[in-house]
């Protein structure tokens, strides 16, 4: 049986990757020093993405995901594992994301992930201390006339 302790640290956990969706779908660049601890190591290189620390990160979604008109991080299926202040999580991640060709004609790209994330508790509060990221598949559908 799990602790109220227990309970309300994987309700907060949840809210954090919440919250990071949110930042990062809302190009909140800003709302993830937050959510990731100062020292944080992300990578995303399982998707074509960069690896690095927390500025570095801000800076490639900065700099890259304008190219995309519009894109969503869906989560769920989380499996998380509290330690007293650390917890560990997989969570499955369905990321649509809009793209727009050299002649204007859209597509969309179907990502699918699990998050690989270690938490750690600081100041009260939970933070990811290292994300990486395990593909499972991308997909791009045909351009479509008129979308």
């Amino acid at each position: 049986m799990l602790s109220l302790q227990e309970i309300s640290d994987r309700l907060e956990i949840q809210d954090l990757m919440v919250r990071y969706s949110h930042a990062v779908d809302t190009r909140q660049w800003d709302l993830l020093d937050d959510i990731f601890t100062a020292d944080a190591h992300i990578d995303y290189s399982a998707m074509g993405g960069a690896t690095g620390d927390l500025p570095s990160t801000k800076a490639f979604l900065a700099a890259t995901l304008p190219n995309f008109p519009a894109y969503q991080h869906l989560i769920s299926n989380s499996s998380i594992t509290v330690d007293g202040d650390t917890a560990t999580a997989r969570t499955i991640c369905h990321n649509p994301m809009l793209i727009k060709d050299h002649d204007g004609k859209q597509t969309v790209m179907f990502c699918g992930l699990w998050y690989l994330d270690t938490f750690t508790r600081v100041d009260g509060g939970w933070r990811i201390a290292t994300r990486s990221e395990e593909k499972s598949y991308m997909y791009l559908t045909p351009p479509t006339p008129g979308f």
